[in-house]
């Protein structure tokens, strides 16, 4: 018979039912073939559920896949979609095969796991992969997750953006970490080459994140340290990692991780075989030098900066560092901008952005770069010196 929506409707369901071996009921198909599109037709089931269905060969199986719903879709739709399919089947491919394959693709969440376990751990530092995994986890997986992810298009990766517009930083961030994965897609066979939606989108402004003390501000702060230390309110070891980040520049890991062994007072140095850049020394003041001669040594714990559990070190200055700052009234200050401010008064005081870099650890001359507008105050300062002098010196 021609399908038609009036024979669909009053079709029902003819078929009987027989017991198989395992003692479950068995029900006979009942179908209604179209006469128009040869394969095309509706399968009916016991409860009366309708779907449209299109069965074919191909290179001498045989193959049955669904269409849609009736109701869902009309029939001249069912139609469009049958010709679509048996034209490619006229061209040699298996439609079913492909939509199986599809189904079985992998998902954002399995290319967050093939990329962690793939790159994030052999090519990132341990802290960087951790907080890889914490965006994965807490921003794409449950955005884009059950995505499949040669389905994942510059509509999806802008919204996923835009929900973060609060938080342009991490927006960025996110947006960042979403195309490496996507580029690793790609080389992996799991996307088409150049299909990467990511860089499309326009990232957020971000607000500059230096903060530097101001010489007052430096002056609360080593106070607020002294009255900690003299009273015995703040862990000692403590108090000594927050003055070796005013005085060295380093990061907060680098001095949490410090071990004896990387220490060299003799030369006034700090040997660290791994940081963010890798390998660098550390040029130690006399003052930081100092810092480290006082602290209290345990013979049995390799780490400079010691924990509470034997053979531990500090595992951050959460505590500590948020009671020194109020006390000292720099509650919006962070520890990393101790190492802006060392950073900022060293560029004050004249020294070149390659010796900055150098002191700092900087692996790109870019990253010295943010400190040329504070390395330029001195020569103002200079300028205005002689040009004081010279006006003196001329007639009025």
């Amino acid at each position: 018979m021609r399908l038609t929506k009036p024979v669909i409707e009053k079709a029902e369901y003819i078929g009987s039912a027989s017991t198989g071996k395992d003692g479950r009921e068995r029900w006979t198909r009942c179908v209604l073939w179209d006469d128009d599109i040869r394969g095309l037709g509706v399968r009916i089931t016991p409860h009366g559920q309708k779907t449209f269905i299109l069965s074919y060969r191909v290179r001498g199986r045989k193959r049955l896949m669904k269409l849609g719903p009736c109701g869902v879709l009309t029939v001249d739709q069912a139609r469009v979609r049958a010709r679509r399919e048996l034209g490619r089947i006229v061209d040699g491919e298996d439609p079913l095969v492909e939509r199986r394959a599809k189904a079985q693709a992998d998902t954002m969440f399995d290319l967050g796991e093939q990329y962690l376990e793939r790159h994030a751990k052999v090519q990132k530092k341990s802290a960087s992969a951790k907080g890889d995994a914490q965006m994965l986890r807490d921003y794409i997986g449950p955005f884009l997750g059950k995505m499949k992810v040669e389905d994942v298009t510059l509509h999806d990766v802008s919204n996923l953006h835009y929900s973060l517009k609060h938080k342009p930083y991490v927006a960025n961030r996110v947006l960042a970490l979403v195309s490496k994965m996507l580029n690793l897609a790609e080389k992996w066979g799991l996307r088409a080459l150049n299909s990467n939606p990511c860089r499309h989108v326009e990232k957020f402004k971000e607000a500059p994140r230096e903060r530097y003390l101001t010489a007052q501000e430096f002056e609360r702060l080593t106070q607020a340290l002294t009255e900690a230390d003299e009273s015995g309110q703040e862990n000692r070891c403590a108090i000594a990692a927050i003055r070796l980040l005013i005085l060295t520049g380093c990061r907060l890991r680098e001095i949490l991780r410090l071990r004896w062994e990387h220490v060299d007072l003799d030369q006034g140095r700090l040997h660290l075989p791994d940081s963010k850049t890798g390998a660098k020394t550390v040029f130690l003041s006399s003052v930081a030098q100092q810092v480290l001669r006082r602290i209290p040594r345990t013979k049995s714990n390799p780490w400079v900066i010691e924990g509470r559990l034997p053979k531990s070190h500090l595992s951050d200055l959460k505590g500590p560092w948020k009671r020194i700052c109020r006390k000292a009234e720099l509650e919006d200050l962070r520890v990393h901008d101790l190492r802006h401010s060392f950073a900022a008064v060293g560029a004050g005081l004249g020294l070149s952005l390659p010796m900055l870099g150098k002191l700092l650890g900087h692996s790109q001359p870019r990253t010295t770069a943010r400190y040329a507008h504070l390395a330029a105050d001195p020569m103002h300062q200079a300028a205005d010196l002689i040009g004081e002098r010279l006006a003196g010196l001329m007639p009025e």
